[in-house]
């Protein structure tokens, strides 16, 4: 039986503050060595935008580089692309992968496949016998060549340059090639990941390789998964809201309450800054207080996991400022941070200069730390140019020249 509000274990703003500084590795003395652990303190990182993965693992390692990025990514691949948790790309850890396959991943692939079929039955009066035909030759040009980007894919399958005009008559009317979008489902399932980017980091033209589809990793069953999943991540970012959970995985709410009934977790009172009580939920033993770090700030970037993390912000974002931080689809555009609060953006101009404008005042011990952080982002930056490919209002007020 749960306890009574008023016997529920009491956590405050200030905690949860301590315990985001140090598990997701911002304080400095948090810092990591690896990007294996900058991905696994997060559960993952964001992906949507290539450049957030670089970014946001560069800010939580020690000694920045884009180069130890790219080193999990494609040479080790001990971090992998998946399509998953909101129908969102994150990049995790491959001893996670089955399990988010199974709670997350799997469901979605499988829309992505009857979406698939509609669009080609629909458009190119294809049935699913000829998919699956145009689909193998796909995947055997990609095998015969070993990695290849989607142009060359097609010059080796004619059936894969046929094009489909979408939402036809409208404004937003887009003639979509076989290629993409069947790329981007078998992306999807697994059956192809996404290699090495034409040009630099920041670039979103990858090569494709032949990958590890999803039917194949060896997943918990999908209740068992998503209860390892909500622990991970209730370690990660709890304490925090049931909704809070259900948000960032795109749950059902039943879904949600049981994968925490399953693993016990324990309910719990937040507290606001202003004193406001909300139900929550934690590990059974995370409930005793963590040490607060030091001060500390951070940039994060677009799309950052901390920043995307809850869907309740107001303990670490002055809600007036959300207008000025999103885009109108909600997605967070570049933050700094101090003590555990945003308190403002930043952006790059396209002389390379890293500029910032804090819109809640710190003192003199945030002006000057956020200055040091920003000139530790520029050394490692050096001639890179990066723009978040979901601008917001702010972000773009401070790139222009």
């Amino acid at each position: 039986m749960s306890p009574a509000p008023a016997t529920r274990p009491r956590i405050d703003a200030a905690q949860r503050r301590a315990r985001l500084a140090r598990r997701h590795l911002l304080a400095p003395e948090h810092r990591a060595a690896t990007a294996e652990e900058t991905a696994d303190a997060v559960v993952a990182l964001h992906a949507s935008d290539p450049a957030t993965v670089h970014l946001a693992a560069c800010a939580r390692l020690r000694a920045p580089d884009r180069t130890e990025v790219e080193r999990a990514l494609y040479d080790d691949r001990s971090l992998v692309r998946m399509l998953c948790m909101r129908r969102t790309l994150f990049a995790l850890g491959t001893e996670l992968a089955p399990v988010v396959a199974s709670a997350a991943a799997r469901p979605i692939a499988a829309r992505e496949r009857r979406g698939l079929v509609k669009w080609v039955r629909d458009g190119l009066d294809w049935d699913e016998a000829r998919l699956a035909e145009v689909t193998d030759l796909a995947l055997a040009a990609l095998a015969a060549r070993g990695e290849a980007t989607a142009t060359e894919l097609a010059a080796d399958v004619p059936e894969l340059r046929a094009t489909v005009v979408d939402s036809p008559g409208k404004p937003y009317q887009a003639t979509v090639s076989v290629n993409s979008r069947l790329l981007r489902v078998l992306a999807a399932e697994g059956s192809v990941r996404r290699s090495r980017p034409r040009g630099g980091w920041t670039s979103s033209t990858f090569r494709w390789a032949p990958g590890t589809a999803l039917a194949d990793l060896p997943a918990p069953p999908a209740p068992e998964a998503r209860a390892a999943l909500a622990r991970r991540w209730l370690a990660a970012y709890g304490p925090a809201t049931v909704e809070d959970l259900r948000w960032w995985t795109g749950w059902t709410l039943t879904d949600t309450r049981r994968a925490l009934a399953d693993l016990g977790a324990a309910e719990v009172t937040l507290y606001g800054d202003d004193g406001t009580a909300t139900p929550g939920v934690a590990l059974p033993d995370d409930l005793d207080p963590v040490p607060t770090p030091g001060p500390w700030a951070a940039l994060l970037p677009a799309l950052d996991p901390t920043a995307m993390g809850w869907k309740a912000r107001d303990w670490y974002l002055d809600p007036a400022l959300t207008p000025r931080l999103f885009d109108r689809s909600g997605n967070i555009g570049p933050t700094v941070w101090w003590n555990g609060r945003i308190i403002g953006s930043w952006a790059q101009r396209p002389d390379g200069e890293i500029v910032w404008r804090l819109l809640s005042d710190g003192g003199r011990a945030a002006d000057d730390a956020v200055a040091a952080e920003a000139a530790r982002l520029a050394d490692w930056l050096g001639d890179t140019r990066v723009t978040p490919r979901f601008r917001t209002p702010l972000e773009r007020e401070l790139s222009r020249p």
